[in-house]
C-alpha cells in the first residue's frame, strides 16, 4: 500500500511537471515541437512508477493539457500525442522494471525502445486522425514530425533522462537493481 501511494504521488508530480515544462517554450510552438518537454515527465514516470504509471500519465497528459491551456490543439495534435505518450510511458517502464539488472544501459535499452514504439504509434495515430478528416499524412511528414524536427528533444531525452537516474540512484532516491534476481 505503501508503494501504491508513492507511486501515485510520483505521478501526480510528473504529470503536474508536464503541464508545466511546456510553459518555457510556450510563447514559441517551434521551440516545443523540438525540444518536447511533455515527454521526459512521462519516461520518468515509467521508469520510476512503472509501466501502469507512465501508461496513464502519458494518456491523460497532453489533453488535460490541451482542454485547460489551449495547447497542444486537441485535434489532431493531442490526439495522436495520447497514443505516443502512453506508449513511451508503457515500454519505457515495462521494459526497465523487466530488466534483470538496471544501469545506464537498460535505460538506454528502455528509452530509444519506448522513443522507436511511441513514435510508430504516434505515426498510425496521425494516419488513422487525419484520415478520419479526410487528409493524408505522408511519409514525409512521418520521418520529419517524427525524427528530424525532433532531434534536439530527442537529444535531451537522451542525456538527460540517464543521467538524472543515475543522480537519484546515488542519492538513493530511486535504485537500481545491481545482480539479476
Amino acid at each position: 500500500m505503501k508503494k501504491q501511494i508513492k507511486d501515485l504521488t510520483l505521478s501526480a508530480m510528473f504529470a503536474a511537471l508536464g503541464m508545466v515544462l511546456p510553459m518555457i517554450t510556450g510563447s514559441i510552438p517551434q521551440i516545443g515541437n523540438m525540444l518536447l518537454p511533455m515527454h521526459i515527465p512521462v519516461f520518468f514516470c515509467g521508469l520510476i512508477c512503472g509501466w501502469q504509471y507512465g501508461l496513464a500519465v502519458g494518456a491523460v497528459l497532453p489533453v488535460m493539457r490541451s482542454l485547460i491551456f489551449g495547447m497542444p490543439p486537441l485535434y489532431p495534435v493531442a490526439a495522436a500525442m495520447t497514443f505516443e505518450l502512453a506508449a513511451y510511458g508503457f515500454v519505457s517502464g515495462f521494459l526497465y522494471n523487466r530488466s534483470k539488472k538496471q544501469g545506464v544501459a537498460a535505460l538506454y535499452l528502455s528509452i530509444v525502445a519506448a522513443m522507436l514504439a511511441g513514435r510508430i504509434v504516434w505515426g498510425a495515430a496521425e494516419v488513422i486522425l487525419l484520415g478520419i478528416a479526410g487528409n493524408a499524412f505522408t511519409w514525409q511528414a512521418f520521418m520529419a514530425g517524427a525524427f528530424l524536427n525532433a532531434v534536439p528533444g530527442i537529444i535531451i531525452q537522451l542525456t538527460l533522462i540517464p543521467a538524472l537516474m543515475v543522480v537519484l540512484d546515488r542519492l538513493g532516491l530511486v535504485k537500481f537493481k545491481r545482480t539479476a534476481e
